[in-house]
């Protein structure tokens, strides 16, 4: 789905449009009923009378440095895969531009913003996590009976430490527990929040790219 495809259908939400007037008024612009069918400037002379009817793009979010802050209701998540995967060592390149590149492949859609679509996310999502999956042994899916694999964050600290340490074993977890409390101040894996396991793998991740020969 290409960005103009997927602000027409947010403007059609925005707008208030039913699916019958939606497609009469495609028709009535362009001769076509389905935006599939159309050239690009025939979906840009869409876009336009949208506009002059009240439609108002979501503006792009900025970050305190000025840089694009990536919005929509699938970035979160997508960002926490992209960055697991940099502590992970798996790819080179942190930045949101590299992600969106990413996600364009995988959905054809220019932006997060216009990733509005279940299926077109979650082929995404999925990828990201097949290859967190190949790549680095990060156990989606499965908890091997440990409450504290539950969550992602755990899975992906796990899969960092074994990365750090060889041979490293679910059942003894030599070091690691040890290593956890000291950076968090905790007792039981248990307690750890979702933050706490950022924390934790923001840590490890400078140990596996330093090791790597990358910019920590």
């Amino acid at each position: 789905m290409t960005s103009s495809i997927a602000a027409i259908h947010v403007a059609k939400k925005q707008l208030g449009l039913d699916d019958d007037t939606y497609r009469a008024k495609l028709a009535r612009i362009t001769g076509k009923h389905s935006v599939k069918d159309m050239s690009e400037p025939e979906r840009q002379q869409v876009l336009t009378v949208f506009r002059s009817e009240g439609f108002a793009p979501v503006p792009t979010a900025r970050r305190a440095n000025g840089r694009q802050q990536l919005t929509g209701k699938f970035a979160k998540k997508l960002q926490a895969l992209w960055i697991a995967a940099w502590n992970l060592g798996i790819v080179r390149d942190r930045d949101d531009a590299a992600l969106l590149s990413f996600v364009k492949r995988q959905s054809g859609i220019d932006h997060t913003r216009f990733l509005t679509d279940a299926n077109d996310a979650k082929r995404a999502i999925e990828a990201l996590k097949g290859w967190l999956r190949r790549e680095a042994g990060v156990s989606y899916g499965n908890t091997n009976g440990y409450d504290w694999l539950s969550q992602d964050g755990g899975k992906v600290a796990w899969a960092q430490w074994k990365i750090l340490t060889p041979g490293a074993s679910i059942m003894t977890r030599k070091g690691f527990d040890e290593e956890v409390f000291v950076l968090i101040g905790k007792k039981l894996l248990q307690e750890m929040t979702a933050g706490d396991w950022q924390k934790v793998m923001n840590v490890l991740g400078v140990r596996i790219r330093a090791a790597k020969g990358g910019t920590a």
